[in-house]
């Protein structure tokens, strides 16, 4: 429906603040601003969790991973530098920096022992095996 609107999908707002003040409207080169939410895809088997986060823009020592049972926290320190030259002179260049987080509660405990993580073209790739549950014994009397 966005496609329709003779602002190209952006906002009345939008268009009347660029008209007003146009020094102050940047779009980023790249066209997104830094994201809101880390996105994932959570898959299971019997015996792990696989999650696939995008977390473009970072290398792995930015990234920060934490589990407490089933709870898993995934953060990371994210930048970004856009620029445009011409003849070595720099005509604009635009960047952001922040951190992102995304946090989710899993079903069962996760064995982090077991567990492994890797990072690869902007996505992390989380294997989190699932803890055994102990079987509870008869405790003999003497």
């Amino acid at each position: 429906m966005s496609n329709l609107s003779p602002f190209g999908g952006r906002s009345l707002f939008d268009e009347l603040f660029r008209d007003v003040n146009p020094g102050y409207y940047v779009k980023p080169l790249h066209g997104d601003a830094l994201p809101s939410q880390i996105k994932v895809d959570i898959k299971e088997n019997p015996s792990e969790f696989i999650i696939q986060a995008e977390i473009p823009g970072t290398g792995k020592d930015n990234i920060h991973i934490s589990i407490d049972g089933g709870l898993v926290s995934i953060s990371a320190v994210v930048s970004q530098m856009d620029s445009e030259r011409k003849d070595d002179k720099l005509l604009r260049s635009e960047r952001y920096y922040g951190e992102v987080s995304r946090s989710f509660q899993l079903p069962v405990d996760v064995d982090q022992s077991a567990s492994k993580a890797k990072y690869e073209n902007g996505v992390l790739v989380l294997n989190l095996v699932k803890k055994q549950k102990q079987s509870s014994q008869r405790m003999q009397i003497d």
